[in-house]
């Protein structure tokens, strides 16, 4: 049992739905953006399970806000991100990165366009909001740049849907993927978006009031009692099946878009300026000299997530690191997402892994490993 008063001290925040985690059975906390989020209910591979046969309700106030306003929010939003943002929609979402003025990914965050000059970044885990307000200073642009009374949550699964008609009624149903809209629920102030970080049906719940976190959280767990809800916390197994990012692990400041396959993300043939386009032009013109690939390891299956970067070797000679592994029971494999030189990068190719429990062969496959098109997460 924790105690609902342990801690760091102040300088790591609490959600404002931690007392509900903890009485619905948290029994482990990480750190993810200076703030406490839950990471063990008990059994990672139960919470997989609970994920992709029903639906869990996941504490994700880490994904903190960067709040963007004034005449000048869009230009500076554009600034920011290598993505084309002119047919972007109010009311729509776009995942986004963020790159320093050599073309390293700061972070990978949703955008959402709340109005014409009102958007947030709902973050993964880097200061962005220092970011931001650094690259205002000498922008000439009038934006108003802050965070925001502001905490996600995410309900995700394919009950996910049937809850959200539960609490908000049957027009829910027409939220289409990425995009938003705004609620009242019994007077919580709310955000809701056909978004979240499982590749499952899913929806992120952002609210407007930390000091009715608790409140919230109850109602959804009491609308999802018939429809097998859960509590549970984002799952890694999931997540490396779907191939998305987990920053700091997959991704950092020294990672380009190229290297991830990420060049839809990348405008560098159109008008628009932002930071860090010369230097990915670049990068484009000279070519990549890695390249992010999925693994399948023959071994035993893995006990938990990869907690160090394990060496990929070839012929004995370092060419690589896996990044994320995990085993996958649906799979019944080991997956891994692995940052290699592009020459070793073809799938099919054999490769080795060096793990804490030893060396292990293993192969270059397609990713993501689970769904590819993304038709789970899309559906309608």
């Amino acid at each position: 049992m924790i105690n609902k008063n342990f801690g760091f001290g102040t300088q790591i925040r609490k959600s404002p739905y931690f007392d509900s985690t903890v009485k619905w059975g948290a029994t482990g906390f990480s750190v993810y953006n200076h703030m406490y989020i839950p990471r063990d209910f008990g059994n990672p591979e139960q919470n997989f399970w609970n994920l992709i046969e029903k639906s869990i309700l996941c504490d994700v106030a880490v994904e903190r806000q960067v709040e963007i306003t004034g005449p000048d929010a869009y230009k500076f939003i554009q600034l920011l991100t290598p993505r084309d943002l002119s047919k972007l929609s109010i009311g729509q979402c776009k995942y986004v990165l963020i790159v320093n003025d050599k073309g390293g990914i700061i972070n990978d965050p949703v955008l959402l366009r709340l109005g014409e000059n009102h958007f947030w970044l709902s973050l993964a885990d880097s200061d962005v909001l220092l970011w931001a307000q650094g690259v205002a200073v000498n922008s000439g642009l009038n934006v108003k740049i802050n965070e925001p009374d502001v905490s996600p949550l995410q309900l995700q699964g394919p009950t996910s849907a049937e809850i959200m008609i539960k609490l908000f009624g049957e027009d829910i149903k027409d939220l289409k993927y990425y995009w938003l809209r705004e609620y009242n629920l019994d007077g919580i102030p709310l955000i809701v978006s056909r978004t979240g970080w499982s590749s499952e049906l899913g929806y992120e719940i952002y609210l407007r009031d930390g000091s009715k976190g608790n409140e919230l959280y109850e109602k959804i767990m009491l609308a999802g009692k018939e429809y097998g809800l859960q509590p549970g916390h984002t799952s890694s197994i999931r997540r490396i099946e779907g191939g998305m990012l987990s920053y700091h692990a997959d991704a950092d400041i020294d990672t380009n878009p190229f290297e991830l396959g990420l060049d839809r993300l990348v405008s560098l043939d159109s008008d628009i300026d932002f930071v860090g386009k010369k230097a990915l032009k670049k990068i484009k013109q000279d070519g990549i000299k890695r390249k992010q690939v999925g693994l399948e390891i023959d071994c035993k299956p893995l006990t938990g997530p990869n907690t160090t970067f394990w060496p990929v070797e070839k012929n004995n000679k370092k060419i690589g690191k896996i990044t994320s592994a995990v085993y996958s029971p649906r799979l019944k494999k080991n997956i891994a997402l692995a940052m290699i030189e592009i020459e070793q990068s073809e799938t099919g190719t054999k490769l080795e892994v060096i793990t804490n429990e030893g060396k292990y062969n293993s192969v270059v496959v397609e990713k993501p490993f689970y769904d590819p098109k993304k038709k789970i997460a899309s559906s309608s």
